[in-house]
């Protein structure tokens, strides 16, 4: 029963998400549109704000709504499916054509060394990359990451693969993904790219034609900056936890939140009932989670507990490579 697809709760979900974005976005233009030298003192800090929010939700418009939407599992109807798939994926830069046979591989054998590469354990972060963070907390592109993004889908475009990859893997994996042999598949991903290229191109040529310029940081550019909270919840998937583990509790982290990030995170702070049973929509895993408790481990709740439990592995690790963090299993079940 929780296996079931319902186009309603996906539709909801996905329109809601996307009214907040136009919410903010629209907020940020007539913010931008209405400062004049009289009023700009306090009409800036606003505009900012303003971008700010529409930066932050708009990173979830990316790699999460389109990870569940490449799922197929939101919409009963897969053209609905689809159509979203490829609305968000457009929107935000994403590539859905390796993505999802990449996070196929990544489901069959999560963490596996030599076996997934979107997932290599352990994930390290740098703790001396001050403009990182820099750049996901302002609400402005860094342009470093725009202009190698764009050389990145200019190369895809091109049918271009070396020295390229979304995934952890590198190039590597990225031929895997989209093997030489399978002339189909990379002609799927050529295409796209060069859908979003020139989309994007002609989107921004209209929006400097008719001199609405914010329009490019709120159309073409919002996946490019304030993807803080975004991060916050996406790292905690499976870093510090242990490789090469068949079972799911070892290797994926499930943390509890407020109904509004678990709405924006389309609730996969439920990953280790996502990785056990990746045929249940979005939706039903709350339920999913109540159903089978007593066999996981505690989650902790809200990305302040989640982070506290994550940073001292962390740092262990920079000690010591080799320390994982083990999650506490139930005893009836640890055996």
């Amino acid at each position: 029963s929780l296996m079931k697809r319902h186009d309603g709760k996906a539709l909801r979900q996905a329109l809601l998400h996307l009214g907040l974005y136009a919410c903010t976005g629209t907020a940020a233009y007539f913010a931008c549109r209405s400062m004049t030298q009289a009023n700009w003192v306090w009409m800036l800090p606003m505009l900012l704000l303003f971008l700010f929010l529409h930066g932050t939700f708009t990173g979830f418009m990316g790699l999460v709504a389109v990870h569940e939407l490449i799922h197929k599992t939101p919409f009963r109807r897969q053209w609905l499916n689809d159509l979203f798939m490829d609305l968000f994926s457009f929107l935000t830069w994403s590539d859905p054509v390796s993505f999802r046979v990449s996070h196929v591989k990544h489901h069959q054998v999560t963490a596996h060394h030599d076996h997934d590469g979107e997932v290599i354990l352990p994930q390290k972060m740098d703790w001396d990359a001050v403009k990182f963070w820099f750049w996901l907390l302002v609400p402005f592109p860094n342009p470093v990451g725009v202009w190698g993004s764009l050389k990145k889908w200019f190369k895809y475009a091109t049918g271009n693969l070396k020295g390229e990859g979304l995934f952890a893997g590198g190039e590597e994996w990225m031929q895997k993904v989209l093997p030489e042999e399978n002339a189909q598949l990379r002609r799927r991903h050529r295409n796209w790219a060069r859908v979003v290229l020139l989309g994007h191109l002609v989107l921004a040529s209209v929006f400097i034609a008719t001199g609405q310029w914010i329009l490019i940081l709120l159309v073409n550019l919002p996946i490019f900056y304030c993807g803080w909270l975004v991060v916050l919840c996406g790292m905690p998937q499976h870093i510090g936890l242990v490789p090469d583990s068949p079972d799911f509790r070892l290797c994926c982290r499930t943390f509890t939140c407020s109904p509004f990030v678990g709405f924006l995170y389309w609730n996969m702070q439920y990953h280790v009932e996502h990785h056990m049973f990746p045929a249940v929509p979005f939706y039903n895993l709350p339920a999913l989670r109540k159903a089978i408790e007593h066999d996981l481990p505690p989650a902790p709740h809200g990305l302040w507990a989640t982070w506290r439990e994550i940073i001292p592995v962390l740092r262990k690790q920079r000690e010591n490579p080799d320390y994982v963090f083990v999650p506490e299993l139930p005893e009836a079940v640890a055996g």
